[in-house]
């Protein structure tokens, strides 16, 4: 039970694992070293210049949170950025799983704790969706909106949620009714939903083991019985994720521009539009590319300490 439990986190738990409580949730906390650290920092300085220079109130943002490259997927976690109301510029509104309470929240974190909010201190991705000016206003006006932005939290919580349920949610799925809401006016999550399927929102299913489906009864925040029963037997479930709520934005404002940075072994690397980064965040022709070597690197303890 406790080997199907682990699978089950590692499967499914991460595309809902929001800045969970802060940062990460369920799972352990991930070490840094003080050069990591200033690297991680570093790269957020880069992600808060390129939503600064956009001149936008908000924000789609999506990071790689958890390793989802099984699934052939890069992000698993996704939120709203917003340039002022918050406590910080630029800080992140998003939904995250409260373990200890075992039920969801609205959690505001600052963009350099949402970065570090990552299981590689050394490759990471974040995507910005930056919609049109009335569009992103909206947005923005919905997210800091609070009555409406927890009216469309709901009080259960699924890693999994099916995205046409009012059943339970995940942290993705909130961030698509939010973005419905701040279309339509609506506070009522059945009938963002409803909008959402109208518009053509239709998450791509993943593909799921048997022991992925098997684990929803032994974790608290796996479930499936909201699913259609045809998907299951199929093997596919389908959720919200970044990528898919990202696809539906760019088609509804084909305007929208989308700017995707990472840092790995050669540095930062930022590209505006065109095709995803290259995996390992190595750069290709066209990308801004910025050296990332830290003051820290080599560093060790001094003895005794």
């Amino acid at each position: 039970m406790r080997r199907i439990a682990a699978l089950a986190f590692a499967l499914a738990a991460a595309p809902a694992q929001a800045g969970s409580l802060p940062p990460r949730g369920c799972d352990r906390p991930m070490a840094v070293t003080a050069a990591q650290q200033d690297r991680l920092l570093r790269f957020a300085a880069a992600v808060r210049e390129a939503l600064a220079a956009s001149g936008s109130p908000a924000a789609l943002i999506a990071r790689s949170g958890t390793d989802l490259s099984r699934f052939g997927l890069r992000y698993s976690h996704a939120a709203v950025a917003l340039a002022s109301g918050l406590d910080l510029p630029w800080a992140v509104r998003q939904l995250y799983y409260a373990c200890a309470e075992g039920r969801p929240r609205l959690f505001d974190q600052g963009l350099a704790g949402f970065v570090l909010g990552s299981d590689d201190a050394e490759l990471g991705y974040i995507s910005l969706l930056l919609l049109p000016p009335d569009a992103a206003t909206a947005l923005a006006s919905a997210a800091l909106d609070k009555p409406l932005a927890l009216g469309l939290l709901n009080a259960r919580y699924s890693a999994n949620a099916y995205p046409f349920s009012t059943e339970y949610q995940n942290c993705n799925q909130w961030v698509a009714e939010l973005l419905a809401a701040a279309s339509t006016g609506s506070a009522d999550r059945a009938q963002a939903q409803a909008w959402l399927r109208e518009q053509g929102y239709a998450p791509e299913p993943v593909r799921a083991s048997p022991w992925l489906m098997l684990a929803g009864r032994f974790v608290p925040w796996l479930h499936f019985h909201d699913h259609p029963p045809e998907q299951l037997d199929a093997g596919r479930v389908q959720t919200s994720l970044p990528t898919s709520i990202e696809a539906f934005a760019l088609r509804r404002w084909p305007a929208a521009r989308r700017i995707e940075l990472c840092h790995g072994p050669l540095g930062i690397v930022q590209r505006e539009g065109g095709a995803p980064l290259a995996a390992g965040c190595v750069p290709q022709p066209g990308d801004r590319v910025t050296a990332l070597d830290s003051a820290l690197d080599g560093l060790s303890p001094a003895p005794g300490s």
